[in-house]
């Protein structure tokens, strides 16, 4: 019968558990190489974390859920068309490959590659929506399992709120930046779109090119917001302005842009239109100073139906513009006063195609209101 000293029995049960613990971490370590998942660490409450620890955490639980995207596409110029690339970033958010982004990351794009950690997959897009300026992609994760990051809600936040942004600014991969809610309900006007993103999630966490389409993330690792523009200044550096378009919107319509590749909005069936403004009402001596002039109105749509006028034009001999008949002037809809471009698209934002409209409108000097159908945008106006 052998004795063995307490103080051995010791030092066996240390290095045993030191030889288990290396033998899991190389274990996860081979796992992840062959691209097998390994249970994602829980996030500690914040409450009771430290703000360094709880960096790390989100951090090392969701970036590989953030991807880079890299697109490929061709610019017109005087010698013809050019390739040209550009970069983005995007959030995993469902395990089939689909990938949030930005509509502006894809955009005018024919070729897309997605890295995901150190893997690159080609992608196509699955469908956009322009007026909120969101896209989903998709690959094909070729059987292997993918790392999700968690959709939270943009309802309930405060200013001061602290949140991190993971994304590949100017291609550094997978970077985390951290800041707070600087304001909220921000509008976010896009001026080639003549659209505005309503309530957008302003930050100072930094986001510079590249940035675009990744997730602005609470201190649960929930996305709260998607990252998609910055205050410019020269070189369009970031100067701790940045902006998020709202998750809620995002979770709205992902399902729908999955399944049909766009998203159904209603359409009233003008367009060229100009805000009315004070020196444009004194000189054709109108009965109001406020409203949206309708300068076509497109064939099939509702407002043709209805019986909306747009403007009648000629030019004389010498080329110039006469105006024969102003189109009406829209002043309302639904109740809601209308004077700009913006919005009427408030306006609509909550309708769908089918339901009708009460629009108040300015015709010949007279107020009159004139019920309009609203039908779905047509693929050109998405």
């Amino acid at each position: 019968m052998y004795r063995v000293s307490a103080k051995l029995l010791v030092s066996i049960a240390l290095a045993s558990a030191l030889l288990a613990g290396i033998i899991v971490a190389c274990g996860q370590r081979i796992l992840e190489r062959r691209g097998v998942p390994v249970e994602a660490t829980a996030i500690a409450d914040p409450s009771v974390a430290t703000d360094e620890q709880n960096n790390i955490e989100i951090y090392r639980t969701y970036s590989p859920g953030v991807v880079n995207i890299t697109t490929t596409g061709y610019q017109q110029t005087i010698f013809g068309p050019y390739p040209s690339e550009g970069s983005g970033s995007g959030s995993i958010v469902d395990e089939r490959g689909y990938i949030l982004t930005n509509y502006h990351v894809v955009q005018g794009a024919t070729q897309l590659e997605v890295q995901v950690e150190n893997d690159k997959f080609p992608a196509t897009v699955a469908g956009t929506d322009r007026d909120d300026d969101l896209a989903v992609i998709k690959i094909d994760p070729h059987g292997r399992r993918l790392i999700t990051v968690k959709l939270g809600t943009s309802q309930g936040l405060e200013v001061g709120q602290k949140v991190l942004a993971i994304g590949n600014p100017f291609g550094l991969q997978r970077t985390l930046t951290t800041g707070i809610i600087s304001g909220l309900e921000r509008p976010l006007r896009d001026p080639a779109a003549h659209r505005t993103i309503n309530g957008a999630i302003q930050t100072d966490a930094a986001i510079n090119p590249g940035n675009s389409g990744g997730p602005l993330l609470n201190s649960k690792g929930e996305m709260i917001g998607i990252n998609t523009a910055i205050q410019p200044q020269g070189g369009g550096v970031s100067i701790g302005i940045g902006f998020a378009v709202p998750v809620d919107l995002a979770k709205r319509i992902i399902p729908e842009i999955i399944s049909k590749g766009y998203v159904s909005r209603p359409y009233l069936g003008i367009s060229a239109t100009t805000p009315l403004n004070r020196r444009i009402a004194r000189q054709l001596n109108l009965p109001v100073e406020e409203g949206l002039i309708v300068g076509t109105v497109a064939r099939g749509s509702g407002a043709a139906a209805a019986g909306l006028r747009g403007a009648v034009a000629r030019e004389d001999i010498w080329g110039n513009v006469i105006l024969q008949q102003l189109g009406d002037i829209i002043v309302g809809v639904d109740g809601k006063k209308i004077a700009s471009t913006d919005d009427l698209q408030n306006a609509l934002q909550d309708k769908r195609p089918g339901q009708t409209v009460e629009v108040d409108i300015i015709r010949q000097g007279s107020r009159t209101t004139i019920p309009v159908r609203l039908s779905e945008r047509p693929p050109e106006e998405r």
